[in-house]
Parts: structure tokens; C-alpha cells; sequence
């Protein structure tokens, strides 16, 4: 029986590597695997999923609309051995759902990868929905970029380098924008937790 994973982490902890090596690895199979992407990462990616290494690969771009079960039941799915899908934490709750319905009807596994949760410590709807449905839950971790310890959480930073509280709840950046923390340090810098 196939399985819906997902891989979660903050910034930084190489989700998009591990997911471009996990495609490398069934490829090198000879298995044919579909990449995905959420346009709110794709349209400026121009449809690649991208590392932070340099290792990237084209993928499928969707939206909050994109039906994954209907789209992928009308491909020759029986040749699919894996789905990989990229920031997941920008799928519908809904879209959740029509990934564990491949995984359970149409026996394809499928691997998510995506953050936690947002700068201001609540939980993305599709990592939500990851959290509470998926059949394996594996943290990715990376340290916290005041301490040593264990990051799991980020903060957006200003071009400054202070900690901003409000804004919208998607703001894509990388090191620029927002820095992993502990929760220790989240919690002094932020007063939210």
C-alpha cells in the first residue's frame, strides 16, 4: 500500500535537495516519477523545483484549484512510481486530501516537502493538513542561526535585520527575508509564544 510522507522542516534544512536526490534515486531506476510545484513558488522559479546547492528540476506548476487526484487519474498512473511535490505547505486543505486519495486508491506513493509553520509561529493549511493526515511524518532539521540548537521556527527580518510581526502571511525570500530560530530565541524576539 502506498503512502502519503511528509517531510517538513524551516529554511535552510535542505528540503528541496532531499526531494531533487529521492527523484535522482527512482530515476536512476528507470521509474517514471511527476514533480509539482505551487505557483507560488513556480511562477518565479519558471516551473523548476530549486535548491539552495544548485541542484533543480522542472515540475508541474499548480494552483489552489488543481485537482491532483482527477489530473493524475487521467495520465497512464499505473506507470507513476512516485509523486514529489515542493513547498507543500502552500497546498489547499482539499488538495491534502486528493494526495492521500492517490496514495490510497491509486497505490502512488506520495512525498511531500514543505515548512512548519509561518514567521509568526501559526501552522500553513496544507502543512496542517500534512500533519494531521499523512502516514509518515519526518522532521528535516537544521540549527537555530543564534544558538546551536535545533531550528523550528523562522522569523521575517526587515532590510535591517529586525524581526517584523505583521504583514502578509506569504512573503517568499530566503536569508534576506527571514532567519530560522529555536523556539527559545523565537519566543524572546517575537513575544508570540
Amino acid at each position: 500500500m502506498a503512502k502519503l510522507h511528509f517531510f517538513y522542516s524551516t529554511m535552510n534544512a535542505g528540503k528541496s535537495t532531499a526531494l531533487l536526490q529521492s527523484n535522482h534515486n527512482y530515476l536512476e531506476s528507470d521509474l517514471k516519477t511527476m514533480l509539482f510545484i505551487p505557483e507560488e513558488i513556480g511562477t518565479k522559479s519558471n516551473g523548476k523545483i530549486i535548491s539552495r546547492i544548485g541542484l533543480k528540476a522542472d515540475a508541474i506548476v499548480v494552483n489552489k484549484n488543481y485537482c491532483f487526484y482527477d489530473e493524475i487519474e487521467k495520465t497512464k498512473y499505473k506507470e507513476i512510481s512516485c509523486i514529489f511535490i515542493d513547498e507543500a505547505q502552500f497546498l489547499s486543505k482539499k488538495q491534502v486530501h486528493n494526495l492521500g486519495r492517490i496514495a490510497d486508491e491509486l497505490n502512488i506513493p506520495v512525498m511531500c516537502y514543505g515548512i512548519r509553520t509561518d514567521f509568526q509561529g501559526e501552522l500553513f493549511e496544507g502543512s496542517k493538513e500534512l500533519l494531521a493526515l499523512a502516514d509518515n511524518l519526518k522532521e528535516l532539521k537544521t540549527i537555530c542561526s543564534l544558538c546551536d540548537k535545533k531550528a523550528t521556527m523562522v522569523v521575517r527580518i526587515n532590510q535591517d535585520g529586525e524581526v517584523i510581526l505583521k504583514g502578509e502571511k506569504i512573503l517568499i525570500g530566503g536569508n534576506e527575508k527571514y532567519k530560522t530560530l529555536c523556539r527559545k530565541h523565537f519566543r524572546e524576539l517575537t513575544k508570540l509564544i
